[in-house]
Formats: structure tokens, C-alpha cells, sequence
């Protein structure tokens, strides 16, 4: 019998679960109190058991839809903290999280009843001028590096929401305002301190274990623990840029029309298009509570030639335009107030090489019946620095995609769960065979091996070598997993 391709990955998947069935038995024991207790005497920090009155707040994450109660959340205060951490659960065959900024989609910063290795205490930023680059604690959310760099005027391409963690978003790839001109958040990653599998402090860079380092840019928390990162930073403090919104009616129009203006724009101006509910705050009463097309964009140019690189996004005539001159922290916060901590979430993505006719009429179905206030869609660009590394360079294969889109369903309460997850579903199940077959592991929820593997295609298996040679046991495997082949 031949094979086929998808014949292919279903019997990958059926030896991945076999496989990973065999390695959940050496990481599946409990957390007892004399585990806990023996924990704390090597321990600086903080050990949280599920009896403490702290507990329940601390094991909360962005993501509200997630419920996991782990048998303990060490808070780690420093490096040695997590070797501790990481020595404890391998020693005692435990399943690990790594929880950085807690804001992964699919709640994978936590487990069920086993060991959470917290970095929220691990906070330390470092600004070098004459080199302009960074070093960042695997603790640190962008809003605290961004306020830190723009004391210098610098910044570090990050996403789209200063309250992300450093870690997850870095480790998975980094897309954001400035991807068009430096490039994803990995594209600026010089070096990394880490913790590995068997307990051991190293450097990755280009020239300390470079397998690793290459694998750090885009695979994720597979390889070990980052406690901390070094970045290029770049001079970038004004912006010019803000919200272009247009009726729902006019997606197809307007998305075909970005289409063509950002191949050919300057890498100093980048934008994304969403489709949306525009909330009661912060915009002007007359918008409220109706579905737009909307694209938000940054300009990092010359501020005096500014007006002139608008002028054609102002042609376009949109509905409503707060488009002007803001610090870069400004745009980087600029939707942090609408998406608060402890939201109901689901996510859904992929890449998409165009935004041909039957991709745009499928986004003004969906954009038409957005079923909550907070529930959106988004296409970012990957053009511009983002698409000139190769797609073998980095882990990040889809560097020859035009767009990576997510479908995200948001809703405070909890009785909307269903009907923003069927909501994305249903808008990447339509879109999902126009598409070039991965997506951004950011943006993933927990979708399975089959899933991972399409996200990084060629990458998949060097990934798993270099997992093989530095997990090989899969200790870390509470993540878009990468399973370990020799």
C-alpha cells in the first residue's frame, strides 16, 4: 500500500498519541504535602498548594475559559529558582507548565494537577545604549520593556497588546506594529539564557549551542525554560498611526484594496484589518454597537512626510479616522483597556497567501454576524523585513505567506463560551481551505499534533531532532508540543 500524504500525518498522529500515552505515565504522579514541603526548603520563592487562600487567584490566566488546577504553582524569584523547580518535576516524575505572562490562548502556562513553574517573578530589564540591546527577564510583560526602552527611544517588536508576556509571544514568533519594517520579535532575539530538561544553566546564541537557538525562534516552550532573553532594539519613539474604520458592508472592497496598497507601501508603514463591534468607549457615540471593517495602523517614517504617506489610506474616505501622531507606548496600549484579564476566549487561525474573492466574501459573512461586543477578526501583513528571512532560518516556516488571520471569540461571561466558540469554528471552517494549511502557534488553542506539525511543514523535523537532543524525554510537553525523534 502507497501512502498518501494525509494517509501520512494520520498515522504520525495515531504514533504520536501511542507515544505520548507511553511518556504521560513517567509524569503523571501526584503532588503530595511531603512533596510540597520538600519543595519549599530548597525554595526561595513562593510555593502555592491548592489549600492556600492565595490559590485560586494566582492560578488565573488571561483566559478565563480555562480552568486548571494545578497541585502546586511555584513562584520563581530568580534562575536558580527554576532549576530548583525544574530538577523537583523531573525528580518526582510530575507533569510541568511554564507560565510566563499567562496570556497563551489555550491555557498551556497550566496543567492539572501538576507542577506550575511561575516566571512572574523573574522581572529584570537591562538597557545598553551604545549597543542598543536588551536583556529581559522571562517574567516581564511588553508594556514593562516598552516603558523601560522608550526612557532611550528604542523599541523591541512585539504584538499588538502591552499586557502579553515576553516569553510566550517571543518563543512562538512575534508578530506586531513592527514586523513590516525589523522584522517578527524573533528576528530580534541575539541570545537566551535557559534552563534545560536536565537541570542545567545554558547560553543559546550563534555561537553557544546554535541548534538550540535556532529552535527557541518560533518553536516554542519546547526546549527548555527561558529566564531570560536578549533583543536588538531599534530607534523607534513617535509613531504616526490610529483606527480607519468603514461599514461591515465595505469589507470586500476594502480588503481588496489593502491587498494591493501594502505589497507595494514602504516598510516604514503597516496595518491590520479586523472586522469588529465597535465599544461604547473609547470611540465616539454614533459608532457604538455596529459592525466595521476597521484597519489600524503604524507609520515609524519620518514624521514630516507622515500626512503625504496617508493620504492615500484617507482617500479611501473612511467612516472614521483618529489617525495622528502618538508615542510608540501610545499604539502599543492602545487596545489594552477593551481586553482585560479574565475574558472568555477562543481562538482560531491560519495562513493565507491572498485575499482573493471568495476569501473577502466569506470575511463579510462572518464580520456581518460577529455574535459578541469583543468578538473580532484579525489579518496581520507578513510582508515587508517579516517575509526577507528565510522560511529554513527560523522555525517560522510561513514566511511566504501574505497574511496570518485569527478568529477571536471574547465575551465576559462565561454563558457565551458556546456561542463564540461556534463563531470561530464556523469562520475557520469556511476560510480554512482558502488557506496555506498552518497557523501562527500563538494563536492556537490545544489542536493537536497534526495541527503543529502543518505550523512549522520542513521545520517539523529538525525541531524534533533538536527536541530529541535536549528533552528527550518530553518533560516539557504542556505547550504546541514538538515530540522528540532521534
Amino acid at each position: 500500500m502507497v501512502l498518501k500524504r494525509n494517509d501520512d500525518i494520520k498515522v504520525n498522529a495515531v504514533l504520536f498519541y501511542i507515544k505520548q500515552n507511553k511518556t504521560m505515565k513517567n509524569f503523571q504522579q501526584p503532588i503530595t504535602e511531603n512533596l510540597i514541603e520538600s519543595l519549599r526548603k530548597q525554595f526561595k520563592g513562593t510555593v502555592i498548594k491548592p489549600n492556600d487562600t492565595s490559590y485560586d487567584e494566582v492560578r488565573k490566566i488571561y483566559n478565563a475559559m480555562i480552568d486548571k488546577r494545578p497541585g502546586a504553582i511555584a513562584m520563581c524569584t530568580d534562575v536558580n529558582d527554576v532549576k530548583v523547580a525544574v530538577d523537583f518535576g523531573r525528580n518526582n516524575k510530575l507533569l510541568v507548565a511554564i507560565r510566563g505572562g499567562g496570556h497563551n490562548g489555550g491555557g498551556l502556562g497550566l496543567c492539572d494537577g501538576g507542577l506550575v513553574i511561575d516566571l512572574s517573578g523573574l522581572k529584570s530589564i537591562s538597557v545598553n545604549t551604545k549597543s542598543n540591546t536588551v536583556k529581559v527577564g522571562g517574567g516581564c510583560v511588553w508594556n514593562e520593556v516598552d516603558t523601560a526602552t522608550q526612557e532611550h527611544g528604542l523599541a523591541i517588536p512585539s504584538g499588538m497588546v502591552s499586557s502579553t508576556g515576553v516569553g510566550g509571544l517571543t518563543l512562538g514568533g512575534g508578530v506586531g506594529y513592527l514586523a513590516r519594517k525589523y522584522g517578527l520579535t524573533i528576528d530580534n532575539l541575539m541570545g537566551a539564557e535557559m534552563v534545560l530538561a536536565n537541570g542545567s544553566i545554558v547560553t543559546a546564541n550563534k555561537n553557544k549551542n546554535p541548534d538550540l537557538f535556532w529552535a527557541i525562534r518560533g518553536g516554542g516552550g519546547n526546549f527548555g525554560v527561558v529566564t531570560e532573553f536578549t533583543f536588538q532594539a531599534h530607534k523607534v519613539n513617535t509613531v504616526y498611526g490610529g483606527p480607519t474604520l468603514w461599514p461591515i458592508e465595505q469589507v470586500e472592497e476594502i480588503m481588496e484594496w489593502f491587498d494591493g496598497y501594502i505589497r507595494t507601501a514602504t516598510d516604514d508603514i503597516n496595518g491590520f484589518i479586523a472586522t469588529m463591534i465597535i465599544p461604547e468607549s473609547p470611540f465616539p457615540e454614533h459608532l457604538h454597537n455596529k459592525k466595521y471593517c476597521g484597519i489600524v495602523w503604524c507609520y515609524v517614517g519620518d514624521m514630516t512626510k507622515a500626512e503625504e504617506a496617508f493620504s492615500p489610506i484617507l482617500a479611501k474616505k473612511p467612516l472614521f479616522a483618529h489617525i495622528g501622531e502618538m508615542p510608540y507606548t501610545a499604539i502599543q496600549t492602545m487596545f489594552d483597556g477593551l481586553l482585560p484579564t479574565g475574558m472568555q476566549w477562543y481562538w482560531r487561525a491560519d495562513f493565507f497567501n491572498s485575499l482573493n474573492a471568495d476569501i473577502r466574501a466569506q470575511h463579510l459573512k462572518f464580520g456581518s454576524a460577529i455574535p459578541t461586543p469583543l468578538s473580532q477578526m484579525h489579518l496581520y501583513p507578513i510582508t515587508g523585513a517579516a517575509s526577507r528571512v528565510g522560511a529554513t532560518d527560523t522555525p517560522w516556516a510561513y514566511r511566504d505567506a501574505e497574511y496570518c488571520g485569527v478568529y477571536i471569540g471574547v465575551d465576559p461571561d462565561p454563558k457565551n463560551a458556546d456561542k463564540i466558540t461556534k463563531w470561530c469554528k464556523g469562520y475557520y471552517e469556511a476560510l480554512h481551505p482558502y488557506s496555506a494549511g498552518g497557523a501562527y502557534s500563538n494563536f492556537m488553542m490545544d489542536e493537536g499534533q497534526e495541527r503543529v506539525q502543518a505550523s512549522y511543514k520542513q521545520n517539523y523535523s529538525r525541531l524534533a531532532s533538536i527536541k530529541h537532543q535536549y528533552d528527550p524525554t518530553n518533560f516539557f510537553r504542556v505547550n504546541q508540543n514538538i515530540i522528540p525523534k532521534s
